[in-house]
């Protein structure tokens, strides 16, 4: 399998194509990454150095891939964080010709836009770029509750209404959908949840939910879960796969007392899950 990451990059730590490449080459995927920043580290600091690298410079890193014959072979194109309002159609663009050579390709997009404690920290262009323009060319999105709330106009709640809101998504374009940090109010305590819906139906996963707030955690979840499912197909499997590599990857960093994923010393959970969490079908 091969994917085209279309991501940030950072020199500390691990977020974007930082914390997507290394899972997706343990799990043998080979990776073709394509930076849209280099930063030293997550603006989760506050304080960072380096370029946001222009559009037409990533267009033009694409186009030497392309000329190169990679597209035909490409399974996915996977974009996550986007910096400024100009890559959005570089990536739809991308997506566009890497189709046209290998019509059996998917695109996956991460809809970063913020989350339920903290709003959106991106700017105020990009919800509306991501909702009107990107999603609707996506196969699969990976948002969390909170961006699919704004994806959809609605207010995902409990499981009821996070399954309608996920259809409206669905309805966008996505033929799937994983919904991260899903927190409804009836779940078990001290629990959070990840819920997928494709065509097949839809699974509920749910795993203890830790004190700790790991940056990058949701590009690992949307590089393994995207793999996991063009790979297998099996929404419930590659749901099941992911959230045990995910959780396990999470504890250790917690555990470790570290504030960046401890990518690295978890390389074993990601080729060879746990599958200590079971999805239950919920439609």
């Amino acid at each position: 399998m091969k994917v085209l990451s279309i991501q940030s990059a950072v020199a500390h730590g691990h977020v974007g194509n930082s914390a997507a490449v290394f899972p997706l080459q343990r799990i043998g995927v080979e990776v073709v990454p394509v930076y849209t920043v280099n930063f030293s580290n997550h603006t989760g600091y506050g304080a960072w150095r380096g370029p946001l690298i222009p559009p037409p410079d990533v267009a033009e890193i694409l186009l030497g891939v392309e000329e190169r014959g990679v597209f035909p072979q490409v399974d996915a194109v996977l974009s996550g964080y986007q910096g400024g309002v100009g890559i959005a159609d570089v990536i739809i663009d991308a997506v566009g010709r890497v189709k046209a050579a290998n019509p059996a390709a998917v695109y996956a997009c991460d809809p970063v836009m913020g989350n339920a404690k903290s709003g959106c920290f991106v700017a105020p262009e990009i919800p509306v770029l991501l909702r009107d323009k990107v999603v609707p060319v996506a196969d699969i999105i990976t948002p969390n509750q909170f961006e699919l709330g704004f994806l959809t106009g609605t207010e995902p709640a409990g499981l009821d209404s996070t399954l309608a809101s996920a259809d409206l998504a669905r309805a966008m374009g996505p033929s799937t959908v994983l919904v991260t940090s899903v927190e409804r109010p009836d779940r078990a305590e001290g629990t959070i949840e990840m819920l997928v819906v494709d065509p097949a139906g839809a699974w509920i996963v749910s795993t203890p939910h830790l004190p700790f707030k790991a940056n990058g955690s949701g590009d690992v979840t949307a590089a393994l879960f995207t793999a996991h499912y063009v790979t297998t197909g099996d929404a419930a499997a590659a749901l099941e796969r992911t959230a045990s590599s995910v959780f396990d990857l999470i504890d250790l960093t917690f555990r470790s007392g570290e504030r960046e994923l401890r990518l690295v010393q978890a390389q074993e959970f990601f080729a060879n899950p746990r599958l200590q969490f079971s999805a239950e079908k919920v439609r």
